[in-house]
């Protein structure tokens, strides 16, 4: 194999959505894969796995639950990253040894090291020919992603990535001017002009020259970012990644808990170590720290489980 001229593979790189019916030889698979195992990771853990889906169907309610990404299903390979701390704590298991709680500094590094070996895999795949897309739309419906994929407690998804032969050219998107990224030594606050200058820069990205129209459409008040938090919250504390509620629990947040146990009482009261969920004539307890006691007692409350003991 020829050498690869890296910036040049990085000045025209561009995601491709539509994919030529073609599979990726079994030799340059191996080369994504071990570039994927290639990427650095923080202490060796390797908090990170990837679930290779070849089953057509699989593909077809991923595509579905992701909003009918068709490229979801024409792309020769399409992978899911996890971040992944269930194996880790299995590890630590084998040798008789328990993993301390530290649910969000490992969220941090896991999805930290999904990303980086998703971006290797991609980079080797750009540099060989083929074209890449990372697809954040795999979050629509996570917490059916979760019960389709058979993931753990301690893994969750962060992106899917297909790769395949690209069906469809185009000049690579527009980026930020380099001086509203790159800081010294301080970060540096922006002007009026500086945000002005980042329309200009990025209008090219949507087709009628208005950058802020994308923006608006994720990132403001009834956008997709925020019909994605709440599941995605949830997602988090089933798998537990929330350090306030037990693995398991079916809610956004504490506070979501709570405000979901005063609907159904007059009021909450929390002692060191144990809740009671209280109702007009009737009370019900939970133990143990205060979002586990809680989600007990609303559980006894709703006759989900016994009272007693």
């Amino acid at each position: 194999m020829p050498p690869v001229d890296l910036l040049e593979v990085l000045a025209r790189r561009r995601s491709t959505r539509r994919f030529k019916p073609e599979p990726i030889p079994e030799e340059d698979l191996e080369k994504l894969l071990f570039a994927l195992q290639r990427a650095p990771t923080d202490a060796s853990a390797q908090l990170y796995s990837v679930i290779r889906l070849r089953d057509p169907a699989l593909r077809d309610e991923i595509a579905r639950l992701s909003g009918e990404q068709e490229h979801i299903r024409q792309a020769a390979e399409f992978f899911v990253l996890l971040a992944d701390v269930h194996r880790l704590e299995r590890l630590l298991a084998h040798r008789g040894q328990a993993m301390a709680p530290w649910p969000r500094t490992a969220l941090h590094f896991a999805i930290l090291d999904a990303g980086l070996s998703g971006a290797y895999l991609a980079l080797t795949a750009e540099a060989l020919g083929y074209g890449v897309c990372f697809i954040g739309g795999v979050l629509n419906g996570i917490e059916a992603l979760v019960d389709l994929l058979g993931l753990p407690p301690g893994v969750l998804p962060v992106a899917g990535l297909a790769v395949g032969v690209p069906d469809e050219e185009g000049p690579p998107r527009p980026r930020l001017p380099r001086r509203l990224v790159v800081h010294e030594d301080r970060y540096r606050p922006y002007s009026a002009e500086d945000l002005e200058e980042a329309y200009r820069a990025m209008a090219p990205y949507s087709r009628v020259g208005d950058w802020n129209r994308v923006l608006k459409r994720y990132f403001t008040q009834g956008g997709t970012m925020e019909a994605r938090e709440t599941p995605y919250g949830r997602a988090l504390a089933r798998q537990g990644f929330d350090p306030d509620l037990p693995p398991g629990a079916p809610f956004y947040s504490l506070g979501a808990l709570l405000e979901e146990a005063l609907r159904e009482a007059r009021g909450v009261l929390f002692r060191p170590g144990e809740a009671w969920l209280e109702r007009e004539q009737e009370a019900f307890r939970g133990e143990g720290r205060p979002g586990e006691a809680l989600l007990t007692a609303l559980r006894k409350a709703r006759g989900e489980i016994p009272d007693w003991p």
